[in-house]
């Protein structure tokens, strides 16, 4: 049983503070492929749809003569970062299994590269479809933390992949009870 939902997420007010900052419609959609790749790659879709959502929670903005600077962006970034201590204390302070919101925090942290040095990491499989499902939904130039989404289909999609993650684990339970 989880603890805490997308929804319970999606509603805090910190959450929809940063996200709506990051694009919310980028989040959801991140979430989405998250669970797709989660159910495909054997890694448990609650946690990858948690932090799928909230992998850009960290994000700045950064701005030059009025103007969204994307290079400026990818030059001084560490959203990962930010994200990762932002996640996992609002995961902590909804009552998410502290360990689970070590897990997303750690997802959110390696999700992008843009911050590290030169070099490979070896990402477990939560991390990697973190990281693989913000990349199908990146647009050139950053556009797709602009894309834009009114508050009732956010929640409609949201409480969709709730249902999503809830059927699949009542679907493992069973197969584990009958094996």
């Amino acid at each position: 049983m989880r603890k805490i939902t997308l929804l319970d997420l999606y509603n805090h007010p910190n959450v929809q503070k940063y996200v709506k900052r990051s694009g919310m419609v980028h989040a959801i959609s991140t979430a989405y492929h998250a669970y797709h790749l989660a159910i495909k790659l054997g890694v448990n879709p609650d946690l990858a749809t948690k932090a799928a959502f909230l992998h850009d929670i960290g994000h700045y903005t950064w701005y030059k003569n009025g103007h969204w600077d994307y290079d400026m962006y990818k030059e001084n970034d560490i959203h990962a970062i930010k994200g990762a201590e932002r996640a996992h204390r609002i995961l902590v302070s909804l009552g998410e299994d502290r360990s689970k919101a070590k897990e997303i925090a750690l997802a959110i942290l390696l999700h992008t590269d843009s911050y590290l040095p030169e070099g490979t990491l070896e990402l477990n499989p939560l991390q990697k479809v973190v990281a693989l499902a913000d990349e199908k939904d990146e647009e050139p130039g950053g556009s797709h933390h602009y894309r834009t989404i009114t508050d009732l289909k956010a929640r409609t999609m949201i409480k969709k992949l709730d249902e999503m993650v809830d059927e699949y684990h009542a679907e493992e339970k069973i197969k584990h009870s009958v094996s």
